[in-house]
């Protein structure tokens, strides 16, 4: 646990020198103070906030939150978020927990438009579609897989492996003849959505039977790569993928 939270404090470090170095944006939008986002460097719904953050060009004030010494467990964090998750954020003093929902209110507050998250109903309705899909299905089942392979030292039950790959597949379907998860730009939906491949790259987990799921997964990267893909999203699965390996 010393040597893995070593990691945690490293690669923490190096996303904070990262994230200030992002200029603020001149959008009269912009948040009058850094909004903070209570976070861990593998958590994949914080590394979808941060990821959509630089997109936006919102400035975070990174609070780095041990889980493995309880930091989420005081009474000062339980008072701010009973359910006591990662991330959460605090944009001064509105506080606000589960990373979809923080997505969405980062645009709706602080988007230059509305291209990330649409305000058209059908269009809008499509990405809370593909959010809810995430949250419900693949993000649920990538955890039922690998949540005891990482914490419980298991080996891969291909029961729920199964059960990964039919959500995958549905996923595949739902791109067909699609650019990004909710139609021809990137949204919400994506960020939310690569984390989970992200690590499942990092884990060697083959999904290259899914042509439109890697076809995407490759143009994602690309879009996102401005925006810390790698410095967030990759140096955290890697984390992940480094612990599940010892």
């Amino acid at each position: 646990m010393r040597t893995l939270w070593s990691s945690f404090a490293c690669i923490s470090i190096l996303i904070i020198s990262v994230g200030n170095a992002v200029a603020r944006s001149k959008n009269s939008k912009m948040p009058a103070q850094h909004i903070k986002l209570h976070y861990m460097p593998p958590s994949p719904p914080s590394r979808a906030v941060m990821m959509a953050a630089k997109v936006l060009g919102i400035d975070l004030e990174l609070v780095l939150t041990n889980l493995m010494e309880g930091a989420h467990l005081t009474p000062e964090f339980l008072k701010m978020n009973p359910q006591h998750t990662i991330p959460t954020m605090d944009d001064n003093g509105f506080i606000l927990w589960e990373s979809r929902a923080i997505l969405g209110y980062l645009v709706n507050a602080y988007g230059r438009d509305d291209t990330l998250y649409p305000k058209n109903p059908r269009l809008r309705a499509l990405v809370d579609q593909r959010l809810y899909f995430d949250a419900g299905t693949l993000f649920s089942r990538y955890m039922t897989l690998y949540r005891p392979m990482l914490f419980e030292g298991a080996q891969m039950d291909e029961t729920h492996a199964a059960k990964l790959n039919e959500a995958i597949s549905w996923l595949n379907t739902m791109l067909e003849g699609r650019a990004f998860v909710a139609g021809d730009n990137l949204t919400i939906a994506d960020i939310s959505i690569i984390v989970t491949f992200t690590n499942l790259e990092a884990f060697d987990y083959d999904f290259s039977q899914y042509e439109n799921v890697s076809k995407w997964f490759q143009r994602t990267k690309k879009a996102l790569e401005p925006y810390g893909y790698n410095d967030i999203d990759v140096a955290g699965a890697q984390i992940l993928a480094n612990f599940l390996k010892n």
